[in-house]
């Protein structure tokens, strides 16, 4: 429940945001945990720090005009919000996918607000995207639409401007096409502009994976907290993207046993583990769907159009998208035995399932603090590429797994703080808000 001293912001947001769903539900999440921080800190009412942080700086809409293989002009619709820059450049991924709106765009820049202040780097808060579908589309295609993209989008970045990365629909491929677009209007070669870059041209290692290993590793430090280690848990992941095929790489390798994981067709159930090896050749060198991996994989089932959640496990991570995991399926988990739920995609749990999962008792690492391994990771990124500098996968992904512990940490001391122990939703909420609030007060009217 919203505080009734904030109930008069939100519903100012709404009246400003008019059928934007996606930011409603991202702001009232935030909100419902801000009560707590404004009553000890009532600074941060008297200088309006909610409404100020709750609207972006800037809203860019633009259009994109390409050609497809056979000629024909098709119009698309970008977007960036650069939401907040008070504790550095603006910083986000760039999302291609039929779906995206205003709203999905607005709501993944707020909560990257709040990711980004939680990882302690000093980044701002922003996204972007496209309602392109790189889906079917040939190389040259994507390559073509992504060199119009950035021919508009050039102008608002720079790497201490905004710095994009990657999202869903957008990886190695098309940051290297942007790149090179961005390159040869501005004759710079300013490697710090986009995140997600290939390793021979100023890309980290570790990126790729950072942030499916980060949401296993911010999930190894909820179990520690209660006695619990990840060997032997049976674990269900959503999604068979990049994040959710690292994810399930590094719950493998710490012990864990996958076995479910899922795409837009069907679930893939592997009671004896997903064999991550295959999964991969699959997914990512034939780009096939996931009932493949069932057809090749010897005592494995496929549900078409299945829901992956029905399945018993003692860990779930939804690694999808906003909005997949309901309040229903939250109580089938909780009744099947789950203990704990880390969150790999934004915002994938609605409002209820949330609910249902604190009211229940178990572990639950929300979006912006659990999957902020990819971030921070294109923030060690950033530091590569101003220093010219190139590190070893080792000392990154070890550089990473501090970097989650230590957003764990602040989250579990500060929820505790606030009177919420184990409460992750709070601890997140209130410690990414109240370092943004500090800055902007610091930085007087901006």
């Amino acid at each position: 429940m919203i505080d009734e001293k904030l109930e008069a912001i939100y519903a100012e947001i709404v009246r400003l945001n008019p059928g934007e769903v996606e930011f409603h539900q991202a702001t009232r999440d935030v909100l419902e945990s801000l009560g707590l921080v404004v009553a000890k800190h009532p600074e941060f009412a008297r200088h309006r720090m909610i409404p100020r942080i709750c609207e972006p700086e800037r809203q860019i809409i633009f259009r994109v005009t390409w050609q497809d293989d056979h000629g024909g002009v098709h119009i698309n619709r970008g977007y960036r919000v650069e939401f907040n820059s008070a504790l550095g450049p603006y910083k986000g991924g760039l999302r291609f996918h039929p779906s995206v709106n205003l709203s999905i765009v607005k709501f993944l820049g707020f909560e990257q607000i709040f990711k980004n202040a939680l990882t302690g780097l000093p980044i701002g808060g922003a996204k972007g995207g496209s309602n392109f579908d790189p889906k079917g589309r040939s190389d040259d295609e994507i390559m073509r639409f992504c060199q119009s993209f950035m021919t508009e989008l050039y102008r608002h970045v720079g790497e201490y401007t905004d710095v994009p990365a990657g999202d869903i629909g957008v990886g190695r491929r098309e940051i290297g096409y942007m790149f090179g677009q961005y390159k040869r209007i501005t004759n710079r070669y300013e490697s710090g502009v986009l995140t997600g870059k290939g390793v021979d041209w100023g890309g980290a290692l570790v990126r790729e994976e950072a942030t499916g290993y980060g949401t296993v590793f911010f999930l190894a430090e909820m179990l520690k907290t209660r006695g619990e280690t990840l060997d032997g848990k049976d674990c269900l992941v959503s999604g068979s993207g990049n994040v959710a095929l690292n994810a399930i790489e590094k719950l493998t390798q710490m012990g864990a046993r996958v076995v479910a994981c899922s795409d837009s067709d069907g679930v893939v159930h592997d009671p004896d583990g997903i064999d991550v090896a295959l999964l991969r050749q699959v997914k990512e060198v034939e780009r096939l769907r996931v009932s493949e991996y069932a057809q090749r994989r010897p005592g494995t089932g496929y549900i078409r159009g299945g829901q992956i959640w029905s399945i018993p496990c003692d860990v779930a991570l939804p690694c999808a998208t906003q909005n997949e995991l309901s309040g229903k399926d939250a109580a089938t988990l909780v009744a099947n035995g789950c203990i704990a739920v880390a969150e790999g995609a934004n915002m994938p749990t609605t409002g209820e399932g949330v609910r249902v999962f604190l009211d229940a008792g178990i572990a639950f690492g929300p979006g912006k603090a659990a999957n902020a391994g990819g971030v921070a990771t294109s923030a060690l990124e950033m530091q590569q590429n101003a220093s010219r500098d190139s590190w070893t996968f080792d000392y990154t992904e070890s550089r990473l797994a501090r970097i989650m512990a230590d957003i764990h940490e602040t989250c579990r001391q500060t929820a505790e703080e606030f009177g919420a122990p184990g409460n992750y939703v709070v601890g997140a909420n209130i410690a990414g808000f109240r370092r943004v609030a500090r800055a902007m007060i610091d930085l007087g009217l901006i």
